[in-house]
């Protein structure tokens, strides 16, 4: 049987650092209000000429280079991404022209916060149908360019980067599961609804605290629904890479696993929520000091906006 692995992961932020401090003079706020409430110190801003497809691109190069092959090995793309550069054509077909190949299916997945792990499962049931041996899957934002920096309940949580990783065909699982699932009863509790007026800015509108108990709620199922799927127990998963939007939801994940904090990526204090991004970035981030080596059992998990939630136990 067919299987997919993480070959090399990769990572990109934008060089601009939004401080809470820096907050402090934009909203009604304050540095220990928000990390009290969120875990976060700054976030990283992407530049007024940079776009998500150059975020993409740079964790892409830096994927390839990890993973010890050249662009033109690369036989599909998937982006995962909530702020593409344009309507269309899509970030995947730009991030696919700025790596100088063509041909290869290029193609973005749209689940907002779980997107990476949307991308992801997409990307391994390619390889596992023998349509793909080598796939660079992305998740990249640029989502301070859709946010209410007017809005001091909101503004405070996101930030811009890209993660990556190169997946490829294997005899040996990588990708063990991943379990997929979206609710559109619940759109507007967090959304982005089109202005009627095309001058307005269309940003995110969230109900937090309703999202939050939602969240919590559905990825102790999920939890639930990846080790019964698999036959593990609790104490099998080596390292949790959650999606990180607020480190009250990752502290809450990590009680239900059973889990010391210690065994938790946390990244949410430097780069805030970067959407589709983050769970690349932090597993990049892990995999690059070392935390994370080669045999270890890491499960996935996000919850985004539609809602959308999902999970990817592999072993990397």
């Amino acid at each position: 049987m067919i299987h997919s692995r993480i070959a090399g992961t990769g990572s990109y932020l934008p060089k601009k650092i939004l401080t809470n401090a820096a907050l402090e003079s934009m909203v009604d706020t304050t540095d220990e209000w928000i990390f009290s409430r969120t875990g976060i110190r700054e976030r990283h801003i992407v530049a007024d000429d940079e776009f998500t497809s150059d975020l993409a691109l740079q964790a892409s190069l830096n994927a390839i280079k990890s993973s010890g092959i050249t662009a033109h090995d690369i036989d599909l793309i998937i982006v995962a991404t909530t702020t593409p550069d344009k309507i269309f054509p899509s970030v995947a077909v730009m991030l696919q022209n700025k790596l100088g190949i063509a041909g290869c299916p290029a193609f973005d997945i749209q689940a907002v916060c779980s997107g990476f792990v949307y991308a992801l499962a997409t990307a391994d049931n390619f390889i596992k149908a023998g349509a793909a041996q080598c796939a660079l899957v992305v998740g990249a934002e640029a989502f301070s360019r859709i946010v209410d920096w007017t809005d001091r309940g909101n503004c405070i949580l996101w930030g811009d980067g890209a993660g990556a990783v190169v997946l490829q065909a294997s005899d040996q699982p990588g990708i063990i599961s991943t379990h997929l699932h979206a609710d559109g009863n619940y759109e507007k509790m967090l959304h982005v609804p089109r202005q009627a007026d095309a001058k307005v800015k269309d940003t995110v509108v969230m109900e937090g605290n309703a999202v939050f108990k939602v969240a919590v709620n559905t990825l102790d199922a999920i939890v639930d629904e990846t080790l019964a799927a698999n036959g593990m127990q609790k104490s099998d998963i080596d390292w949790l890479v959650p999606h990180q939007a607020n480190i009250r939801i990752l502290q809450a994940t990590a009680k239900k696993l059973d889990m010391n904090m210690d065994k938790v990526i946390v990244t949410v204090d430097k780069h805030g929520n970067t959407s589709a991004a983050s769970i690349p970035l932090a597993l990049d981030i892990a995999v690059q000091d070392r935390r994370i080596k080669r045999g270890d059992i890491v499960l996935m998990e996000a919850f985004g906006g539609g809602f959308t939630w999902g999970s990817a136990l592999i072993r990397y």
